[in-house]
Formats: C-alpha cells, sequence, structure tokens
C-alpha cells in the first residue's frame, strides 16, 4: 500500500511540477526560511503525499527548498524522500550529489578534522579519476582502502566505514550493520549517500555543507530522470550530442575570452573555482615545496568564496587564509601590494582570489596599476627572488570582458579567470561555470583539470546542452541587460538624489565594464548611528518587499542576475555575504536587471516608495 502510494505521489509530481523546478537555477527568497530550508519543504510535500493533493497549485506553494540549485532543490529534494522511505530513513540521512566523488571527499574532510579513522570498502574497481595518492598528499585525507565482493564482506572498523558501489539502480540499497555510509553511483546521474550508523546531524550537516560549497547537488534534469527510474519508468531520451555541445561551448568562450588554451567547463561556478583553488594548491606543493601557501581573499567578497577558501585552508598546516581589502573606499591595489609585499618575505605562495568589478560595489580598480603591482619583481626576506603570485579572477559580473588574451591588460601575469554559469553564460537555466588562462597561466591548467575530474566536477552533457544553446546570445544580453540598467539607475538618481549609487561610470562602460548590477544605499534618519542602521534595513526590506508586491511576475527577492527575464532584488549581507564576517558585510539593497522586463512598471513603482517615504 504504501509502495503504491509513494508510486502515485511521484507520478503526480512528474506530471504537475512547476516548469521552474526544472528549468530555473534559482529560486523565490520571499517563500524561504533558510534555518528550515529542506525540512520546511519536506513537511509540506509529506502533508501534501498523506492527503494525495500534490496537484500543480499546491506544488507551486511549496515553499523554496533551498536558495541555490547547487546545494539542492525541489527535485532533488523529492528524489532522497522517496529513497528515504523505500528504506525505512529519515529524508535527512539521504544526500545526492552530481558528483560521484564529493560524498566521500565529504566524510573525508569530517573525519580529517575530527581525527578519525576511515575505512572505504568499494565493489569493483574505483573510479579511475578517484586518485587515492593526491587524496593522501594533496588534501591531507587519512583512509584504508578494501575491495570487496559485497557488503557482507566488510571487515570490522574501529571508526567510519563508507561502502561505495556502482549501481545499475541509484536508488536501491541494502542498507547493512556495520556500514556508516552507504554510496551508489551512477555514471550518467551522479551519486546518492545514506548516513547510517547512528552518525546523527553532525556528519549530515558537514555532507550537505560541502556539497554547497565544494561541489552540486544531482542536477534538476538528473534527479528527475532518477525518480522515473525508481517508479520503473523511462526517463525521456537525451540529445546524443555531446561531443557537438562541447565544441560549441569552448568555441563560444574562446572568441569571448580571446584565450586560445581550451576552457575547462563545471559543474557550478564554486566548483570550477574549488578545482583552481586545489589546483593551484597541488601545483605549490611541487614546484615549492615546504613554502607557505597563502590564499588571499577580499574581506567582503561573496559568502561561498570565503567559507571555501577556509575549508581548504583548515586541510593543511601550510595554508592559511589573508584578508584582502577591496571596495568601499579601500583602494585594491594599494591593499594587493601591501598584501605581496608581506608575502614575499614570508617566501609564501600567493594565490589571490578578487572579483572584477566588485561584490556588491561594483568597483573596477585601475587594470594598469593592478598588472603592475602583479606582476612587481620582490625579494625574500633573506634577498631571494620571492614566488611569482598566480592571479584568480571571478569575472562573473563581467564575463564579456577580455582581461587574458594577447596584448589584454592581464596578459603578462599568472591569471585564471573564472564565471558562475547560474549567471550570464546560461541566462539562469543551469550551474555550470567555466575557467580559462591566459598564456602565462596555461601550464596551471593540468592540475586544474586533474582535480575537477578528481571531484568529478565537470559540467554535465544537459548543462552543456544549455550553455551551447546560450552562450552565443551572452554579449547580446549582456548588452541589453545594460541598458536597462542604465535606464534604471539615472531613473533611481533623479528621482531619489539622497540615495548613494554603486554603479560604473560611463568611462567605465566605453571600456567595456557593462553590468545589469548596481547596489542602493538608501537614505537614512535618526538620533544615533544604531537608529540610522535600523531605519535603513527596514527601508532596503520595503522596497523589495514592494517591488515583488507589485511586480509579482517580473520583480523576484533573490540573490541572482544575469537571468534572461525581470529584476532580481537582495540585500548581500544576508545572502551572498553569509559567510562573511559581520563588520564587512553591505547592508544596502543589491539590484539586478535583465535584458526583458517591463521598465516603466518598474520605474512607477520606485516612484512610489519614494513618495511614501
Amino acid at each position: 500500500m504504501q509502495a503504491t502510494a509513494i508510486r502515485d505521489c511521484l507520478e503526480g509530481v512528474i506530471e504537475h511540477m512547476p516548469a521552474d523546478w526544472l528549468n530555473l537555477t534559482t529560486h523565490r527568497l520571499d517563500i524561504y526560511d533558510e534555518p528550515l530550508a529542506k525540512t520546511q519543504f519536506l513537511e509540506r510535500f509529506e502533508a501534501l503525499f498523506e492527503s494525495g493533493s500534490a496537484d500543480a497549485s499546491t506544488l507551486a506553494a511549496l515553499p523554496t527548498a533551498y536558495d541555490y540549485i547547487r546545494l539542492g532543490h525541489p527535485l532533488s529534494c523529492v528524489l532522497e524522500w522517496a529513497v528515504a522511505k523505500a528504506h525505512g530513513v529519515q529524508a535527512q540521512d539521504v544526500i545526492s550529489f552530481s558528483s560521484r566523488t564529493a560524498p566521500l571527499l565529504a566524510v573525508l574532510r569530517k573525519n580529517l578534522l575530527s581525527k578519525k579513522s576511515t575505512l572505504l570498502a568499494h565493489r569493483g574497481e574505483l573510479p579511475s579519476f578517484l586518485d587515492p595518492d593526491v587524496l593522501r598528499s594533496v588534501y591531507g585525507y587519512r583512509f584504508e582502502l578494501v575491495r570487496v565482493d559485497g557488503e557482507a564482506d566488510i571487515p570490522p572498523h574501529a571508526g567510519s566505514t563508507v561502502f561505495l558501489a556502482e549501481s545499475d539502480d541509484i536508488t536501491n540499497f541494502d542498507l547493512r550493520p556495520g556500514v556508516d555510509f552507504h554510496v551508489n553511483l551512477d555514471r550518467r546521474w551522479g551519486s546518492i549517500i545514506v548516513v547510517t550508523g547512528g552518525q546523527g546531524t553532525e556528519y549530515v550537516s558537514e555532507i550537505q555543507h560541502t556539497r554547497r560549497r565544494e561541489t552540486i547537488a544531482m542536477t534538476p534534469a538528473n534527479s528527475l530522470a532518477a525518480i522515473e527510474r525508481l517508479i520503473g519508468a523511462a526517463p525521456a531520451p537525451r540529445a546524443q550530442n555531446a561531443a557537438a555541445n562541447r565544441a560549441s561551448v569552448l568555441a563560444s568562450i574562446r572568441e569571448v575570452t580571446g584565450t586560445k588554451a581550451p576552457a575547462l567547463v563545471g559543474s557550478s561556478g564554486l566548483s570550477v573555482q574549488y578545482a583552481v583553488v586545489m589546483g593551484l594548491v597541488h601545483h605549490a606543493i611541487e614546484h615549492h615545496h615546504g613554502k607557505p601557501i597563502r590564499i588571499v581573499v577580499p574581506t567582503n567578497c561573496y559568502g561561498g568564496t570565503n567559507d571555501q577558501a577556509r575549508r581548504v585552508a583548515a586541510c593543511r598546516e601550510d595554508i592559511e587564509v589573508v584578508d584582502l581589502e577591496v571596495d568601499g573606499g579601500r583602494d585594491m591595489v594599494q591593499s594587493l601590494d601591501a598584501v605581496l609585499e608581506e608575502l614575499a618575505a614570508e617566501d609564501a605562495v600567493p594565490l589571490i582570489i578578487a572579483e572584477i568589478p566588485t561584490n556588491p560595489r561594483v568597483e573596477v580598480p585601475d587594470l594598469g596599476k593592478l598588472r603592475d603591482a602583479l606582476g612587481k619583481d620582490r625579494r625574500t626576506s633573506g634577498g631571494g627572488k620571492a614566488v611569482e603570485p598566480i592571479f584568480i579572477l571571478d569575472q562573473t559580473f563581467c564575463p564579456n570582458v577580455r582581461f587574458l588574451g594577447e596584448g589584454d591588460v592581464l596578459c603578462s601575469v599568472q591569471t585564471i579567470a573564472y564565471v558562475s554559469g547560474s549567471k550570464f553564460p546560461s541566462g539562469g537555466r543551469c550551474t555550470a561555470g567555466y575557467c580559462v588562462a591566459n598564456a602565462r597561466g596555461e601550464h596551471l591548467l593540468e592540475k586544474i583539470e586533474r582535480h575537477m575530474q578528481l571531484c568529478d566536477n565537470e559540467a554535465t552533457e544537459h548543462q552543456l546542452e544549455v550553455l551551447a544553446g546560450q552562450l552565443p546570445s551572452m554579449l547580446d544580453r549582456i548588452a541589453a541587460a545594460y541598458a536597462n540598467t542604465r535606464e534604471f539607475v539615472s531613473f533611481v538618481r533623479d528621482t531619489l538624489p539622497s540615495a548613494k549609487i554603486n554603479f560604473v561610470s560611463d568611462e567605465l562602460a566605453k571600456h567595456g565594464f557593462t553590468p545589469s548590477v548596481f547596489s542602493l544605499d538608501l537614505p537614512t534618519q535618526g538620533n544615533t548611528d544604531e537608529e540610522r542602521e535600523a531605519y535603513k534595513r527596514a527601508s532596503n526590506l520595503a522596497l523589495i518587499r514592494l517591488m515583488i508586491g507589485k511586480i509579482p511576475g517580473e520583480s523576484k527577492f533573490c540573490v541572482s542576475y544575469g537571468q534572461l527575464k525581470g529584476c532580481y532584488w537582495t540585500v548581500p549581507a544576508t545572502s551572498t555575504q553569509g559567510t562573511t564576517k559581520e563588520g564587512h558585510k553591505d547592508y544596502i539593497v543589491r539590484v539586478a536587471l535583465s535584458p526583458e522586463l517591463d521598465l516603466v512598471r518598474h520605474k512607477a513603482v520606485f516612484q512610489e516608495f519614494v513618495n511614501q517615504a
């Protein structure tokens, strides 16, 4: 009876699910409670299951499961719920990944920090890209390997036991006592881990956090296919033109960036960034053996970058994170020059991550001075030649700007540039991102690719299909979105001149910096700093709520940008800067406009907000 009810429910989901569940990377924050996230979604979904009312309207009314698809989304939650129901475990203990190795890496990281041993038992051969030597020497993980014919052959172990197996049915588990983590692998879809053995929420939260920061959940398309497989339905056929899609994507990236070496395309921006950082750490270990490694990170940068860098540093004693002051009145070049002098004296390996333009204040440093600071000949405290820095450029705001091609401003310094694919490259339809290198940095791509493969974070075939369809129009969409943003910024400036607006100048726009994002520091009032800050924060939310309330079909309380339609509003301090230190957070409004929206209506509602103030 229960199995029949689950099947009927899943069939209803497949038939009636909102199109956005499959086709968008971000969802509304006005129906999102982050501390509850997946639990709130599944509680409401469970109620629909019990009542048998999972129709189109009730599914559409469910709260947002997670704020980013890379962390999780409605279809991955439903898949995990169904696997849990089928095996009599809690839904929170079932976690799906697009990567086949990430769940194992999550357990290994947790046990490294907890000083707990890990036994990895595997049926059949390990995936060829999972290199145990690199996991030990670069990531610092400690584990024992044993090959078995099945769960019954796993020897007892005092620490954690992980059982890893390729499976024809990724949703079917044979849960055995003595195994703490069962992991099923599927070459097409990724993996599912079931946390058993009384491991509790401590491991669950760590595994979910790995999914949030270094990889992604099983994609919507693959989650749907796995759900179809679970109920015995044949998954919808996929296009068989993966090679052509990849060639198209690489050609588009080469044309846009002006670089020559083939780009690396990963499952998300953070997946790419993780491969870049781990690849460069690996390179530093081999080529600068024994020297300290320093990851230089902007103080107010995107929370995922901030957190990921610190997670990497926590696993190795020779890595530390160094703060870089970059905007809000602080000059990036001066800050970088000072930091590089300190690291040169230390004889450290500098890996610098920076966003250009900066987020959220949309500032661009003097690029000539930046190039000179990066290329400056520096000496150690002992008089020797300092290690040349590697610049890791996040140019997600402006992927149209050529930094790395022959003759471009950063062509002379070792640079890797990357872009989050959920923004302009895909128009918000998938998360896949990419990275490129200039001629001086091409030699680093081999290591970066190796770690992208080791973490199984390469873009899926469906993601490549989406990018192949969207990348050819990216430059036109960027231009159209910028035109809308410039017009709206001008209107806001005229309508509310007391507000402080952070946006690129006309001069920067002439040089190609045409973002579709600006930040708005609303005017405030009060007798004390606390009163003025509280008033401004309340005004931020009042503006956002008015915009999404009056224009619900286009305005979203959402952290993203670069989408095909609509307008996106957020407060960085409470969203994108989530893990940034409190003193560096920006309690301002960030606005992102798309190529297609009712600009007249948005102006009218903003005017209404000003009139009400």
